[in-house]
C-alpha cells in the first residue's frame, strides 16, 4: 500500500506558494511544515504528499517518465488544478479534456516549478460538469 509521495523541490517557499494554491482546488491543504519539508493532506488529515528540499543537499531533479498523479472531485476542480498551476508559474503539459485512454478519463498535465509532472484527473461518469 502506498503511503505517499515525495516531490524535491529547490525553492521551498516557492514551491509551498505553488503547492498550497494548486492542491486547494482539490481539498489539499499544508498541514507540516519545516525549514527542509512541507506536508500536505486531503479531508482525512494524513499527509499523503511531501515536498522537500533534497536530503542530499544536491538540486532537485524530475524523473523521465515520473509524475504525481492526483483525483479531483469532478471536472471543474481539474480545470481549477490546472489553471492554478499556470498562473503560479507551472507549465501547460497537456490542457484539461477527455482523453483516450479511457471512455470516462478527464484530466490535466502541468509541470511544477522544478519541472516535476502532475496529472489531475476525473471520471466522466461521476462528473456532471464535464
Amino acid at each position: 500500500m502506498l503511503s505517499g509521495v515525495c516531490i524535491g523541490a529547490n525553492d521551498l517557499s516557492a514551491a509551498g506558494r505553488f503547492y498550497d494554491e494548486v492542491l486547494a482546488t482539490i481539498g489539499m491543504k499544508r498541514v507540516f511544515s519545516d525549514p527542509r519539508e512541507l506536508g500536505y493532506a486531503g479531508a482525512d488529515g494524513r499527509i499523503s504528499l511531501f515536498v522537500l528540499l533534497p536530503f542530499d543537499g544536491r538540486a532537485a531533479t524530475s524523473g523521465n517518465g515520473t509524475q504525481v498523479m492526483f483525483y479531483a472531485p469532478d471536472a471543474e476542480a481539474v480545470r481549477a488544478f490546472h489553471a492554478a498551476a499556470l498562473r503560479c508559474g507551472g507549465r501547460d503539459e497537456g490542457a484539461p479534456g477527455p482523453r483516450s485512454y479511457h471512455p470516462d478519463y478527464f484530466g490535466a498535465y502541468v509541470r511544477d516549478l522544478d519541472g516535476n509532472k502532475l496529472n489531475v484527473s476525473v471520471s466522466q461518469e461521476n462528473s456532471s460538469s464535464a
